[in-house]
């Protein structure tokens, strides 16, 4: 099970830090095979929010074949117009399981053609946004994460923390997921409401 978190400049810290800590602690506790990395679009250092420096362990052009991609919030607004990063998600939402955002990942996917018709959720602040440049989406502006088959958007920062042990509980068992969860002394927000 190979899980690529895709991250950017100015990519909000939490959101790709807490979904990596979710599924490396699932493959440290009971997931041995699973192959969790960092993927950005060229090998250099990504600058995250607040000057967070960051390694990707691939490029998008070099990483293994993606079962779950996720695809992380931040300052996305030059990211989302990115067409080589834009064409690589959509290639890569053909032969992936899931395909997942972190808050305002959801623009990128979105941009992506990914997500026409489906509802979706990202940071409270960014619904008006989301309502306003994608108005086919059905925007869910109550719920910390809203999952239809393989395409799963979260809330914002922490929620995506929560999100991802829905994932796991979708890819190993919600056991899995509550050892997890008490493994990192996190409060898991089950329910998506």
């Amino acid at each position: 099970m190979n899980i690529g978190i895709y991250i950017y400049e100015q990519a909000e810290v939490l959101d790709f830090s807490g979904p990596f800590e979710v599924f490396s602690t699932a493959k440290r506790l009971a997931a041995q095979d699973w192959n969790v990395f960092l993927i950005a679009e060229k090998h250099a250092p990504v600058t995250a929010r607040g000057g967070y420096q960051v390694l990707p362990h691939y490029s998008i052009d070099d990483h293994p074949p993606i079962d779950v991609i996720v695809v992380v919030g931040g300052v996305h607004t030059t990211e989302m117009h990115n067409t080589k990063v834009l064409n690589w998600i959509a290639a890569t939402d053909k032969t992936a399981q899931y395909v997942v955002s972190v808050c305002t990942g959801v623009f990128i996917l979105a941009n992506a053609g990914l997500l026409k018709g489906l509802p979706v959720t990202t940071h409270g602040e960014d619904i008006p946004d989301l309502i306003g440049q994608f108005p086919e989406l059905t925007v869910i502006d109550d719920k910390r994460w809203v999952n239809t088959d393989k395409y799963t958007t979260s809330g914002g920062i922490s929620a995506g923390i929560d999100m991802s042990l829905f994932l796991v509980s979708q890819l190993q068992s919600l056991d899995l997921a509550k050892t997890v969860a008490r493994q990192m002394e996190y409060q898991w927000q089950q329910s998506v409401s």
